[in-house]
């Protein structure tokens, strides 16, 4: 056997035939390394879809290193003595293969790249990391940003990147006169619904990711969610089509629409292009090029424009530099000191709350939920419930197929569940059950109503709201955006305070939310 000088290490989600681990690949003497094992399912209790979704993008994106020349050595899930995890795979292939040294590109995910270092160390093997060019934004960059700052506010971040590449400017002004178009954002429906709206772009399994689905169904039994209905982009050619359909057919309301809710319509006017991009079968970069091509050729309003690339230029390049620069220590924050476990329910939908119901429903279904239904619905029940937001983090970490840890973390335990006391976001993202019908959510439907605080006929969100206030009144009190909420409070009487405490008790001991 030719000495191997490299064995390039390729994760799941680094599904680019461009990326740095392949700078300088010799096909004589450099191999491409990939595994399927059972850990990445089970280190937190992975969906189906989510599983489905990496695995068969990773079977794929095989067929292409094949295409171009590389030599890989793959381990399948069901392969005849498959280590079970990345760091006993990679050490017996080690001793198999005998490479000279390990290349990799820097991986999303904390926990994968001490395995992987750990597994360099114990054979004394050079571990090459290279920085992950994916993203606009180095993690060495944003430490620079971050430095000195207690907070870490997104809108400066942003307008720093968007000056920096050239995005949406005219000279050193933002196109438009302003930064921000995210007051023009925030329609719902109204009573006449969503109308036609273009479908997303679907792919029926091929024979590959068909005997995935199978593979998992059988593997996985236990696990969450189902598969009758996936329909992902798995390969490049998959995503790019997504993209452009997206761009012709839904970017033009995606602004105007991107907080409404819909029941029974997980889809709407949203992108569905986060999965595509955690895996790298999207660059950001193409994305942002083709969001804002649309602008200039007249096909979509720029709040709509301005609105989506904010959460691919600013947000997602920020919830990056937020877990590298945080981590490991990120993972325990639990400002709230939040006691409660996530209710059995939300892996199996099982609760008599319409909205709960519908967003878990779809969730478990296609491993998916639209960025308001995250923040507004699942993601405020834990955080007023009061859950432990490592749980909540697990959850999501679990259930959906674009979930990768470097993204999903700082969105759920920072913005969602205020776990990091207010590093990320400036205030706890608490409302009402009112909000929820405001924004479309199936509230006419339900047995309970968003306006009562208290009483059996309560809204569970609406008595958890005020609960979450006079539970955290002291803390909230200091904070400027919330300070009108928390007055509110001083005026209820000790005894509608009583009764919301006792109606709050009901909630978490499981006597209210449970389908019965």
């Amino acid at each position: 056997m030719a000495e191997l000088r490299s064995l390039i290490v390729v994760l799941g989600d680094q599904l680019d035939l461009d990326a740095a681990a392949f700078d300088g690949f010799d096909p004589a003497t450099d191999a491409v390394w990939m595994a399927e094992v059972a850990e990445e399912s089970t280190h937190v209790w992975s969906s189906k879809p989510r599983t489905v979704m990496f695995l068969t993008a990773m079977r794929h994106f095989a067929l292409a290193l094949h295409a171009a020349g590389r030599a890989l050595h793959y381990t399948r899930l069901d392969a005849p003595g498959n280590g079970g995890s990345l760091g006993a795979q990679l050490q017996a292939d080690i001793l198999r293969l005998r490479p000279a040294r390990l290349v990799m590109t820097a991986p999303g995910d904390w926990r994968v790249l001490q395995a992987i270092r750990a597994v360099a160390q114990a054979h004394q093997l050079p571990l090459d990391v290279r920085e992950d060019r994916h993203f606009f934004v180095s993690i060495s960059e944003f430490a620079v940003h971050a430095q000195g700052r207690k907070s870490l506010r997104m809108e400066y971040f942003y307008r720093e990147q968007r000056k920096r590449h050239r995005v949406l400017m005219q000279g050193d002004e933002p196109v438009g006169g302003q930064w921000n178009f995210d007051a023009d954002n925030r329609d719902a429906f109204g009573a006449a619904g969503p109308g036609a709206v273009p479908p997303r772009t679907t792919f029926e399994p091929d024979a590959i990711t068909r005997e995935v689905i199978e593979l998992v169904n059988a593997r996985f039994a236990r696990h969450p969610g189902r598969l009758d209905s996936f329909a992902w982009p798995v390969t490049r050619a998959q995503a790019l089509q997504s993209l452009q359909v997206f761009v012709c057919e839904r970017l033009p309301l995606f602004g105007r629409y991107q907080d409404a809710m819909w029941q029974g319509d997980p889809w709407l006017y949203h992108a569905h292009l986060s999965a595509a991009l955690n895996l790298k079968l999207l660059n950001p970069r193409e994305v942002v090029a083709a969001a804002e091509a649309a602008h200039r050729e007249g096909h979509a309003a720029l709040a709509s424009v301005e609105g989506f690339i904010r959460q691919i230029l600013g947000w997602r390049e920020y919830v990056r530099g937020i877990y590298w620069t945080q981590m490991p220590q990120y993972l325990e924050r639990n400002a709230l000191a939040a006691p409660e476990n996530l209710p059995a329910w939300f892996w199996t939908g099982a609760t008599d709350m319409a909205c709960l119901r519908d967003a878990l429903a779809q969730t478990l279904t296609h491993g998916y939920a639209n960025h308001i239904q995250r923040l507004m619905v699942t993601g405020l029940y834990a955080l007023m419930l009061g859950v432990n937001p490592k749980q909540v983090h697990a959850w999501y970490l679990a259930v959906y197929v674009d979930a990768v840890e470097w993204v999903e973390l700082p969105n759920t335990l920072g913005m969602s569940q205020y776990g990091d006391g207010g590093l990320m976001a400036s205030k706890p993202y608490v409302a009402s059950g009112k909000y929820i019908q405001r924004m479309g959510g199936p509230c006419k439907g339900c047995r309970y109503d968003p306006a009562l605080r208290e009483g059996e006929r309560a809204c569970p969100y609406t008595t958890l709201y005020w609960d979450f206030l006079m539970r955290h009144e002291t803390l909230l009190a200091k904070n400027a955006r919330m300070a009108l909420q928390v007055k509110n409070v001083a005026r209820m009487t000790e005894s509608q305070k009583e009764a919301v405490k006792r109606r709050a008790d009901a909630i978490r001991s499981g006597e209210v939310g449970v389908a019965r």
